[in-house]
């Protein structure tokens, strides 16, 4: 495990909201660690270190070990991130103990390579669109992969990508294509653009541009900063 997944904390005692805000005026950041089939506990982490460590890609889908002052360890992963709505400012996190035994269902993001040597991203006129930038998996800790990879580079005009054209590691399932009715998502195509639009290049540009338009038109409402993510199941938050 290198440096960079070894998160230093503390465990704390003082919880509710008003600790919480104190501790962010320290520059520390409060967190929950749960699952496991133990009693949840909080912790304190130090933000900028936090901070830089969390503008990686692999900070959400990989494992990371939390470290306390007298030597206990626990693997970790990441289950949810609450940030300030303006400020570059993580307010609070969540980790689920991860078990060497026990299969992880987690998000992990889909890396699109190769489109500009297909024969769609060299045809005039024509746009690929990406739409599904990361997906549900399931494997054991020691096969989670930290992004899954599609090769675009035999596109041709008119095909598509579903999530079963996916080539997984060993040991890993999509989540939506498991059990008795597997949901087989287109996750990118090829889109002939109007006239109007201009070239590819400008009509992709476009859409990133409404896509991250539409992202950042989200209502933030106050949430309990120690209560874990409401949609993990009961068992993972005794």
């Amino acid at each position: 495990m290198t440096d960079s997944n070894v998160l230093n904390a503390e465990i704390r005692d003082d919880v509710g909201k008003g600790a919480s805000r104190r501790l962010r005026h320290q520059g520390k950041i409060p967190a929950v660690i749960y699952g496991g089939k133990k009693d949840p506990a909080t912790l304190t982490l130090e933000h900028e270190p936090l901070r830089h460590a969390a503008d990686s890609e692999a900070f959400y889908s990989s494992i990371l070990e939390i470290k306390v002052a007298d030597g206990r360890k626990q693997k970790v992963v990441v289950r949810d991130v609450q940030h300030h709505p303006y400020k570059a400012q993580i307010m609070h996190l969540d980790f689920l103990r991860v078990s060497a035994q026990e299969i992880l269902r987690m998000s992990v993001p889909i890396h699109y390579t190769g489109e500009e040597l297909s024969e769609a991203g060299k045809a005039s006129g024509l746009v690929i669109q990406h739409l599904v930038t990361e997906v549900e998996i399931a494997a054991l800790p020691a096969n989670l992969p930290e992004y899954l990879d599609v090769d675009l580079s035999e596109l041709e005009i008119g095909d598509v990508v579903m999530l079963s054209d996916i080539k997984l590691p060993e040991g890993v399932e999509i989540a939506a294509l498991s059990g008795d009715e597997p949901d087989d998502t287109m996750i990118a195509n090829t889109s002939h653009i109007k006239e109007s639009q201009g070239t590819g290049a400008a009509a992709a540009e476009e859409a990133a541009e409404a896509e991250l338009e539409a992202m950042t038109e989200v209502d933030v409402e106050d949430v309990d900063e120690e209560t874990p993510a409401e949609d993990e199941p009961e068992a993972d938050k005794e």
